[in-house]
């Protein structure tokens, strides 16, 4: 399965989109800007100042990055948020990247660029003509119908009818086509099946399915990887070592930063979060859960199982309890007395209910490994609690105004006796049985080929031919904006 070809499909395509990246002042940002954002021409950077984080303002597009001042608006420092001790009760740091900082307030607007993008630039997508479809179970379609704004593309979102209400306000309030499909957070098929329906209807509908388009691994992989190992590389003390990472499975394209990883300390454990009541990975289990982000009953056809070291799954109830604990004002003042300190709680809003179960998954990691003061655990707080603020109206109203009793009840129940169960050290066989449930999704339904399941798994190229693509895309984009800014 060589040769990845990723040259000009349809130059009448690419003439449209050039046009419409002109009459609309759009200038695209190189992947490896948003790797490195202090390369963003000086000119940008002054201009993002005026401009709001959730503005639909075509210059956002270089805020789809880590590092983007709150309170500047410019380029800072990486945004991550260590969690102390005092709460997660282990040895070793726990370290998240946090997404509240990007567009959308989520990082799922990156994926969403590193799926769109190289359509843009190859005429793959012809913006007077397509509708960008973007299944999703959470903010992935959030995201592209901010993209798709920007570009004044029409935007379809297609998400399970059990999400929160923010995101479904929030997408019709951008102008995205709405479809709710039946089902929860695992209920993906119904989403494919959406898609397929709108398929057949027109062929005006262009799927962005981030469980199989590689833009959205490999944005991770080239920026959320390497954003991780320049962090590690500030924060590190002494003999202190990059010992893991974790990372909801969901869509295969934020675990994909441990493949980049891998690279910096081959020792390191890739570890895949999932719901104990929809346990996939763990043990070909189904069901429905309420972490909210991790759609699963399938493997991602982008999820690269033989990168995968750990299995873990978290009940879907520790981590709604978990964000009580952390913005209610009872619970805020339960971690103030066990000596939190104040900067951290007023900061633990930036964690939404998928970034609460990878942290608890990373407590699960320390404690089955017994990680140490030099162990560094990362992962990925993908968004915020204001994502959720239904849910605590909603649980405040099921199950009783929150207390400094139930704060205590929640951490010592949910975060400091946290178990070791439901953790799956996996082998060689084990990692192929994964692979291997791709072939019922993908094959048999999604129409992938034999050819190209077994490439993945025993072809030693397919992987890293699929990551090394982004130097041509990047050369693609930046002949792509030459053309934009010229006067004919």
């Amino acid at each position: 399965m060589s040769n990845w070809n990723w040259d000009i499909e349809n130059p009448e395509y690419l003439s449209r989109t050039i046009k419409r990246a002109k009459e609309n002042n759009i200038i695209l940002p190189t992947f490896e800007q948003l790797k490195k954002p202090d390369t963003i021409p000086d000119e940008i950077k002054e201009k993002l100042k005026d401009v709001d984080l959730q503005d639909v303002n075509p210059l956002n597009l270089f805020r789809i990055n880590w590092r983007n001042d709150p309170e500047t608006g410019g380029i800072g420092d990486i945004n991550y948020l260590e969690i102390p001790k005092e709460i997660t009760g282990i040895k070793a740091r726990v370290i998240g990247l946090v997404g509240k900082f990007f567009p959308t307030g989520a990082h799922k607007v990156g994926a969403t660029y590193g799926c769109l993008a190289p359509y843009l630039v190859t005429g793959r997508f012809d913006p007077e003509y397509h509708k960008a479809v973007w299944p999703s179970t959470g903010n992935y379609c959030r995201g592209g119908a901010f993209n798709s704004a920007l570009l004044g593309v029409h935007a379809v979102a297609i998400l399970p009818e059990e999400m929160s209400q923010e995101r479904f306000d929030w997408l019709r309030n951008i102008g995205a086509e709405v479809y709710a499909t039946p089902g929860c957070e695992s209920n993906v098929k119904e989403i494919y099946d959406k898609c397929h329906e709108l398929e057949a209807e027109s062929d005006e509908y262009l799927i962005f399915n981030q469980f199989d388009q590689f833009g959205n691994s490999i944005w991770h992989y080239e920026i959320t990887g390497y954003t991780i190992e320049e962090l590690f590389n500030d924060i590190k003390e002494g003999k202190q070592r990059l010992t893991a990472y974790v990372s909801a499975t969901g869509s295969a394209g934020t675990i994909a930063a441990g493949d980049y990883l891998r690279r910096v300390n081959p020792q390191i454990k890739v570890v895949a979060s999932e719901a104990l009541q929809c346990p996939t990975l763990l043990m070909n289990g189904f069901g429905g859960h309420r972490i909210e982000g991790i759609g699963d009953k399938h493997v991602p056809w982008i999820h690269n199982s033989k990168n995968t070291d750990v299995v873990t799954a978290i009940n879907d109830e520790d981590p709604l309890r978990m964000i009580r604990l952390f913005n209610e004002p009872e619970g805020k003042k339960y971690l103030e007395e066990k000596g939190v300190d104040k900067e951290t709680i007023d900061k633990l809003s930036y964690l939404g209910i998928s970034s609460a179960s990878n942290l608890l998954s990373a407590i699960k990691t320390a404690k089955y490994y017994e990680y140490n003061e030099n162990d560094i655990i990362f992962t990925v707080f993908t968004d915020s609690v204001e994502m959720y603020l239904s849910r605590l109206e909603e649980m405040n109203r099921d199950w009783g105004k929150y207390s400094e009793k139930q704060a205590a009840l929640d951490w010592g129940e949910v975060i400091n006796k946290q178990t070791i169960d439901y953790f799956k050290e996996l082998n060689y066989y084990d990692r192929k049985s994964i692979h291997n449930l791709k072939y019922f999704t993908w094959v048999e339904q999604q129409g992938k080929t034999v050819e190209e399941i077994n490439a993945q798994w025993y072809d030693e190229d397919y992987w890293e031919e699929r990551f090394s693509v982004v130097p041509k895309w990047d050369k693609l984009i930046e002949e792509f904006n030459e053309k934009v800014r010229s006067e004919d």
